[in-house]
């Protein structure tokens, strides 16, 4: 591997501006609420409805909620809060969803993305059928049930209540206000002004690169080179993960690994989960771009051997930046 990472399953923006809180209820995407592998069964308990919990408001707009406290709930339950006005949802797009988190026992508003008005951008929407169990059921799968045939903008509630004490009992709601389909590869301006000394890198047409080294002998310092600028957002500090497609070669031309061969993408979360090189290497960076990037030892394994990668090597990644959030 090229890197190292978490799960594409991320930790999701309000979980990260909350740290302190529980966060389970954040992670739309993440194994949560009684398993990491749910599997439907015929026969058993299906969701339960989540009743009590009201919605007013605009929609798309964070909806005032209320609910008598404390709220009891079944583990699991959900309801659609609000409909929305928008367009229908649409599988295979990404969705950015504004999230609130309150205690159950309570009714406090514990964590919320619609302040700072950076939503959760880490679900790529695939309406799924009931989950056969609430208890096995994923946050995700509950999720892409809930809203199936929805609209953005619908408002919808699940209550978690797993038996770990209040401090992990609380009400999650969601509300997607955005979608739009992640890139499957580099599009943009060709540049022109590439170094001839650095590796001559080609393009299939279905995006995939290939590389002649062309005698380079990689650099003590990190090289960032855009190959085609894509127009999309840029990369920022705060950006937590990127999107992409990948080849990395060792500066022989061995190739150590590639996502474009197992025809997938990658999720790099760049507070952490990858290495130095591709933190440094991708902020500034647009989404649509196709990067040369040249890995330093230092900024990626170092001294240390990481499987087909041998110790102290330089490392040269194609990286096509198809998302961000």
């Amino acid at each position: 591997m090229a890197m190292h990472s978490t799960s594409s399953s991320i930790v999701t923006v309000l979980t990260r501006a909350a740290a302190a809180v529980c966060t389970a209820a954040m992670c739309i995407s993440l194994a949560a609420c009684g398993g990491d592998d749910a599997k439907t069964s015929a026969g058993s308990q299906k969701l339960p409805q989540l009743t009590g919990v009201t919605a007013k408001g605009t929609p798309g707009k964070k909806p005032e909620i209320s609910f008598k406290t404390p709220l009891s709930v079944e583990n699991n339950a959900t309801a659609i809060l609000q409909e929305g006005d928008g367009e229908t949802l649409k599988n295979g797009d990404r969705l950015c969803m504004q999230l609130t988190q309150y205690s159950l026992k309570t009714g406090e508003e514990v964590a919320t993305t619609w302040d700072t008005n950076v939503p959760d951008c880490s679900v790529v929407f695939n309406e799924s059928d009931e989950p056969g169990s609430a208890e096995s059921a994923t946050l995700l799968q509950i999720m892409e049930y809930t809203l199936k045939g929805k609209k953005i903008n619908t408002t919808f509630g699940v209550g978690i209540n797993d038996g770990s004490g209040d401090n992990q009992n609380y009400l999650l709601v969601a509300t997607p206000v955005s979608q739009s389909k992640d890139l499957e590869k580099a599009e943009g301006k060709k540049v022109k002004d590439v170094p001839a000394d650095l590796p001559k890198v080609t393009t299939a047409a279905d995006g995939k690169p290939s590389i002649d080294m062309n005698g380079y002998k990689g650099s003590d310092k990190l090289v960032a080179q855009t190959l085609i600028e894509g127009n999309g957002p840029e990369i920022t500090d705060d950006t937590y993960a990127a999107v992409v497609k990948y080849t990395g070669w060792l500066l022989d031309g061995k190739q150590f690994d590639s996502s474009w061969d197992r025809n997938d993408t990658f999720t790099a979360t760049l507070n952490g989960g990858v290495i130095q090189g591709w933190t440094e290497g991708l902020r500034g960076k647009k989404v649509g771009s196709q990067v040369l990037l040249v890995v330093p030892p230092d900024l990626g394994y170092g001294d240390k051997e990481q499987g087909e990668i041998p110790a102290n090597s330089t490392l040269v990644f194609v990286v096509d930046i198809l998302a961000k959030y």
